[in-house]
């Protein structure tokens, strides 16, 4: 018993030391692609950034579209809490203005979910384009619309608009704003606290009824919220979870296949064998949509046998 007390001691040891190093990289990867763009952010900078090897970045995420992917997750996970934790001091902070007001202070202080948000091309290229089709995206869009829905029963919105209208201008008014700020002349550009408010008093004058929002139906609206933000914040942390579980295992699958190789044949196994496995090399070299270090981790060969099977590649091309 004792002895199995240790192991899970330092398996948890592993597990924590993975993970802070984990946020590290991300917390340097945002760092670097807010002051440079994703387009213009390798993977050599962010690893130099966080203090750690290439090497050692790819026991996390396979490619730098992984790692993105993985940043926004937790950029989400964390506006969700903000949210949670705003609303909850609020009476009114379940109806639609005021998840418009809490949603745009909570996004103002996530500077990059920001720019996911607005399709900010300068920051993100067109790599935030695919952002839209993931799984979450989905998710998160039908909880919002049982959200919607909930209020609808409850009577803290317009009956004479669908759900679907009712989503197109909550989608509206929140991005429309701040898009428009950047724009506004000086003499006209709210401070954030002034943005959250109007941005709120433009949802609640469109969206909801003009009578006063009953206080035990605003109660019913606060559970349905939590729960859409509690499933949210759980779909995303599973994701994560579930994405660095299968990185932990596709590394282990492939050392203990390595050292099968290697105890059959002796020494180093050639990774590439077949000829279609080679001309692979040079068709991913010629694509230029990846870098040579995401090619070696995708072909799972270093960066010295990606140049020797680049070159074996080439006399076939004449």
């Amino acid at each position: 018993m004792a002895q199995q007390n240790r192991r899970e001691s330092r398996q948890m040891q592993t597990r924590e030391r993975r993970e802070a190093r984990a946020q590290r990289i991300l917390d340097a990867a945002s760092t670097l692609i807010l002051h440079d763009g994703y387009d213009k952010t390798t993977i050599e900078e962010i690893a130099k950034e966080a203090g750690v090897g290439k090497g050692t970045l790819y026991l996390h995420w396979d490619s730098r579209e992984a790692l993105f992917a993985a940043l926004i997750l937790r950029e989400k996970v964390a506006m969700a809490e903000d949210i949670k934790q705003r609303i909850a001091g609020d009476p009114v902070g379940a109806s639609l203005h005021g998840l418009l007001k809490h949603a745009a202070l909570a996004l103002m202080q996530r500077p990059l979910l920001k720019a996911a948000l607005l399709h900010d091309t300068q920051v993100f290229g067109e790599v935030i384009q695919r952002e839209q089709g993931s799984t979450l995206s989905t998710e998160v869009l039908a909880g919002f619309t049982a959200y919607l829905e909930a209020l609808r029963q409850q009577g803290l919105v317009r009956a004479d608009l669908s759900l679907h209208t009712l989503g197109a201008l909550f989608s509206s008014i929140f991005t429309g704003f701040f898009l428009a700020v950047p724009f506004l002349p000086d003499a006209f550009k709210p401070s954030d606290e002034e943005l959250a408010e109007l941005i709120a008093e433009t949802g609640h004058r469109t969206l909801e009824p003009r009578d006063p929002l009953p206080s035990s139906s605003l109660q019913m609206a606060s559970h349905t919220l939590k729960q859409y933000l509690d499933r949210s914040v759980a779909s995303a942390q599973e994701q994560l979870q579930v994405g660095d579980q299968a990185k932990v295992e596709d590394d282990r699958s492939r050392a203990h296949r390595s050292v099968r190789a290697r105890g059959r044949k002796g020494g180093r196994s050639k990774k590439l064998k077949t000829v279609a496995q080679v001309d692979q090399v040079r068709r991913l070299y010629a694509d230029k949509t990846k870098s040579i270090e995401e090619i070696c981790s995708t072909l799972g060969i270093s960066r010295a046998s990606f140049y020797r099977y680049l070159k074996d590649a080439r006399p076939g091309e004449s």
